[in-house]
């Protein structure tokens, strides 16, 4: 029974019909019905816990930047460099201006307020453009910031963005390495690959020095293979600092190609705040190293 109200709740708050609730008692009614617990705002302990609070209580403008997957670029090059960056095929408004004649073979093409709306077309001959228009446009209508009040989306301007396919060199997956970096300095990272495919899809976290860290998720499989340390590991950390400089948290996600680094996207709040860390204990052993700043919210937004 509570597994299907959960599963009511999510619904409605997609449809959009929960709009109207203040994100505080949003947050705290998510909170109980994915964890089971109250979450106090005052008094706040776990790493899932003190996100929450973040939510509410630490915005900037510059963050509805960072979250942005186009704005985001031109802040990570303007600081890092352009040579981390993905090339920039084309931004459009709508679906309808993307001249897809005119498009390589292979593209990225995804929204630039969400997650989850990323197509990735590996042969344009067999690209389904009804399927990725009817996908696309479904998530162009949905304000992101009503799933898990993340307050960086609210305000992010819904367009499309393709980008240039990066590929290896070796027939493998892409893997991801994602920064997990606490008041501007890295503690750990977690890698995934294959997150295509929930069910065969492998994530692991590790520490600064690569190696197995001694917790992980619930809902992911572990690599059952320690992946290989990537050759510019040392360059990731140093970009990941840079790039986590004046937040309290921030997780930066990098790819490495051919031996060369790419950013990949900033993230406030890794699975919402809700991140299903095993075994639990971890929750409030990392939420240890997140020292909250004093409240930072707009007076219009209380």
């Amino acid at each position: 029974m509570y597994k299907k109200i959960k599963k009511f709740i999510e619904y409605k708050a997609k449809s959009g019909i929960l709009n109207w609730l203040n994100d505080e008692k949003y947050l705290k009614l998510i909170y109980k019905l994915n964890t089971g617990k109250n979450l106090n705002l005052e008094k706040v302990e776990t790493f899932n816990e003190k996100l929450q609070w973040l939510k509410l209580y630490d915005r900037k403008d510059i963050y509805t930047t960072m979250v942005d997957k186009y704005e985001v670029k031109k802040y990570v090059k303007n600081i890092i460099g352009e040579e981390y960056i993905i090339p920039t095929i084309g931004v459009y408004n709508k679906f309808e201006e993307i001249s897809f004649d005119e498009l390589p073979n292979q593209f990225v093409i995804k929204c630039t307020h969400d997650s989850g709306s990323t197509i990735v077309c590996k042969d344009k001959t067999c690209f389904d453009i009804d399927k990725a228009k009817t996908k696309i446009n479904k998530a162009l209508k949905y304000n992101y910031f009503y799933q898990l009040r993340e307050w960086p989306y609210k305000n992010v301007i819904p367009r499309i963005i393709i980008e240039k396919y990066m590929e290896l060199d070796k027939e493998e997956k892409m893997i991801d390495y994602k920064f997990f970096c606490f008041n501007g300095e890295p503690k750990f990272i977690y890698i995934s690959q294959g997150l295509e495919n929930h069910k065969t899809a492998n994530i692991s976290f590790f520490d600064m020095d690569f190696n197995r860290e001694k917790f992980g998720r619930k809902d992911y499989k572990e690599f059952t293979k320690v992946p290989k340390k990537p050759v510019k590991f040392a360059k990731m950390k140093e970009l990941a600092r840079i790039l986590a400089k004046e937040t309290s948290f921030l997780r930066v996600d990098f790819y490495e190609i051919d031996e060369k680094v790419y950013f990949s996207e900033l993230t406030f709040f890794p699975c919402g705040g809700l991140l299903p860390f095993e075994p639990e204990k971890y929750d409030k052993i990392l939420g240890e190293l997140l020292q909250l700043p004093e409240k930072r919210i707009r007076n219009n937004e209380k």
